[in-house]
């Protein structure tokens, strides 16, 4: 049977995959899920993490009809992939930092990775370095801050220019530092806000592009765009729904947890 696309994320950081998704796969059904009612998941722990994110996408794979699922959040992922791909019946892509094109595009070999504290310092992120960027060194920045930053931008808020100034001060102790992985996908959604807040030449990578062109490899049966794309939420959010229905998507719909 035909189904949607199902983008998971913690908040609104997904949406920034969405739009390489619609870039790759235009005719393609989307629908958004989000755990908004614990966002945000950077510092909470690990074990409680999965138990969470995989109940969550389970449910909401079962109340989309999707054919994969696109786990949108570099938390979820380097956390709970495996068990995610245990657990569900569909096709699972997965988020992970751009360390292996940072590495790739950097010309100083200094390149830094800004993310979540629940991504810095994962043993899988270590391995990501280890694997691709052995020769570079990398400058791993925990900004937890820029997670609310992106949903308030979303909300239609001005960003907290302090904020995001010192949650990317730690960077700029390196004076070679020429390359910076938006290592949490709500990141790309402030990056002219972060760019302005920068007064030396930095290439930003993400890994928007590679997650879409990896769904369009393993998604089949995919439903045909026809309107706006369903979507699920953990908590009642007016200024939620407001921001999904920018992206192409319906109001949100309550994902009931067992």
């Amino acid at each position: 049977m035909a189904g949607p696309i199902l983008v998971f994320d913690s908040g609104v950081g997904g949406l920034s995959v969405v739009a390489a998704l619609r870039e790759r796969l235009p005719q393609a059904a989307l629908a958004y899920a989000c755990d908004n009612a614990m966002l945000p998941y950077g510092p909470r722990q690990d074990a409680w993490l999965v138990r969470r994110i995989l109940a969550v996408c389970e449910a909401a794979v079962a109340a989309s009809g999707c054919v994969a699922l696109v786990v949108a959040c570099n938390t979820a992922s380097t956390l709970a992939l495996d068990a995610l791909r245990e657990r569900l019946g569909v096709p699972v892509v997965g988020t992970v930092p751009a360390i292996k094109p940072a590495a790739a595009a950097s010309r100083s070999r200094h390149i830094g990775l800004l993310a979540t504290s629940a991504t810095v310092a994962r043993p899988y992120t270590l391995r990501l370095i280890e694997t691709f960027a052995a020769d570079c060194s990398v400058r791993r920045v925990a900004a937890d801050p820029l997670v609310r930053e992106a949903e308030r931008r979303l909300a239609g808020e001005r960003p907290d220019t302090g904020v995001i100034e010192a949650a990317l001060a730690p960077l700029w102790d390196d004076p070679d530092l020429d390359t910076v992985v938006l290592g949490c996908t709500h990141f790309p959604l402030l990056r002219d806000a972060l760019a302005a807040c920068v007064s030396r030449a930095v290439t930003w990578v993400d890994s928007s592009d590679a997650i879409a062109r990896r769904t369009a490899q393993v998604a089949v049966g995919m439903a045909p765009a026809n309107g706006p794309g369903a979507s699920l939420a953990t908590a009642p959010d007016r200024a939620l729904a407001a921001v999904l229905a920018r992206f192409g998507f319906a109001a949100p719909g309550l994902l009931m947890l067992d």
